[in-house]
């Protein structure tokens, strides 16, 4: 069974904010974080760290 990349981000992160119940202003500030991360000099860096 093939699932897209985004379908299964989008039901892990429903499920984490359903279960976990986290504030909303911190889900806004990782996603916004690690958007901003991903398109900085640090990207290559972290892609390297997490392989």
């Amino acid at each position: 069974m093939d699932v897209p990349l985004w379908l299964a981000l989008l039901v892990v992160g429903w499920l984490g904010v359903k279960l976990i119940r986290p504030p909303w202003w911190l889900i806004a500030v990782l996603l916004l974080g690690g958007f901003l991360l991903a398109d900085s000099v640090l990207g290559p860096a972290i892609g390297a760290l997490v392989k």
